[in-house]
């Protein structure tokens, strides 16, 4: 028989026999962009080569990561926090760059 316990404001199944607790697997998209403020030269060469190559129209080209991780946690909360701290401290540069992340629970 397996029992829901709350644990830090979200609930876990936690079998009372073993009191081992049953892990989530998430994956995790986190896009990191330059901030708006921020030349982006990787985007502009790019933007110049698409011109040469004889595609017009393009007003604005900026190159930016998509990180893609699985990660387990014991809850949604959980996860997004590792993810959270991740993209911050790790992934991404706070001063020059901006982070988003879409997490969805793996079955």
């Amino acid at each position: 028989m397996i029992t829901p316990t709350a644990q830090n404001g979200s609930f876990n199944c936690e079998d009372p026999y073993t009191g081992n607790v049953s892990v989530l697997r998430f994956i995790a998209r986190i896009q990191v962009q330059l901030r708006p403020s921020v030349l982006d030269p990787a985007g502009e060469a790019t933007k110049a080569a698409a011109n040469r190559l004889g595609i017009s129209g393009i007003q604005k080209l900026r190159i930016g990561k998509a990180i893609e991780l699985e990660l387990e946690a014991t809850n949604r909360a959980e996860a997004m926090a590792s993810v959270e701290l991740l993209s911050d401290r790790l992934l991404a540069n706070p001063v020059i760059e901006n982070w988003s992340v879409v997490l969805e629970q793996l079955e």
